[in-house]
């Protein structure tokens, strides 16, 4: 991916958008479950359902995180 064609997605969650590559659509899941899980926020219906659907593919992608003290 190039920092212009990812730019426009900058500010997408991922019900608006995740990466079309299942080579960074899976880390990016991760990365973002991660943050989320480590700071404990919510996440809406619409991103838990893309992110369980997208996750579904990923094989054994691992969720790794710390949560924030």
């Amino acid at each position: 991916m190039t920092a212009s064609s990812n730019r426009p997605k900058a500010d997408q969650n991922p019900a608006q958008g995740l990466p079309p590559s299942a080579d960074a659509s899976c880390p990016h899941n991760a990365e973002w479950t991660a943050t989320k899980l480590r700071w404990g926020l919510a996440v809406d219906e619409a991103d838990r359902d893309r992110l369980l659907d997208n996750a579904a593919g990923c094989g054994g992608t691992a969720v790794e995180f710390n949560p924030a003290q």
